[in-house]
């Protein structure tokens, strides 16, 4: 790729991928040599961030793990993903910084308008398969969250209907109305 006058290489392998820093204010994921290129977390989806961190805290899951935002997830040796929000265990803090690739058990997924669905739903088949056991959709303006326990197991809430992180974090419940407005 070509940027005024200046030759931008882009990386052939994950292992180049990996130390691999994207100058054009895009955040990009690897997919068996796909780079897959998005935006990073808009105003809405940083305030939707922030209500569910506040949970979090609130229902003292701190004490036992942390919420990150788009953290680099190894899934397989050549799928590199950062969802939205990731719940990591204390255990698995320490583990990542020994150098050990972990998989969150719970993520959440904010959906905007950039978002292809079919690519999405690609991307939940790759999170069950690499042991991810809770996927939150989050669609904004649909004021709706697609709950999934397996890729057969998904509760579509909306309303005041309650969306669960159980069996991961049985507690982290929050209405669709308190989510969303």
């Amino acid at each position: 790729m070509v940027r005024d006058k200046e030759i931008v290489t882009l990386p052939r392998t994950l292992e180049e991928f990996r130390v691999w820093e994207a100058n054009d204010g895009f955040k990009y994921e690897w997919n068996d040599g796909e780079l897959i290129k998005f935006t990073g977390m808009n105003k809405l989806q940083v305030k939707i961030y922030d209500i569910l961190l506040d949970l979090f805290i609130d229902k003292g899951y701190k004490k036992r793990g942390t919420f990150v935002s788009e953290y680099d997830v190894q899934l397989t040796g050549i799928q590199m993903r950062r969802p939205d929000v990731a719940y990591l265990t204390k255990e698995q803090i320490e583990a990542a910084n020994k150098g050990t690739d972990v998989i969150p058990e719970f993520v959440i997924e904010i959906i905007s308008g950039n978002d292809n669905i079919n690519k999405v739903e690609e991307k939940i088949g790759e999170y069950y398969k690499a042991g991810i056991k809770v996927v939150w959709l989050i669609f904004p303006e649909n004021k709706s969250v697609h709950v999934y326990t397996s890729r057969r197991d998904v509760k579509i809430c909306i309303e005041n209907d309650i969306c669960s992180a159980a069996p991961v974090l049985p507690e982290f419940e929050i209405g669709v109305d308190v989510l969303l407005g």
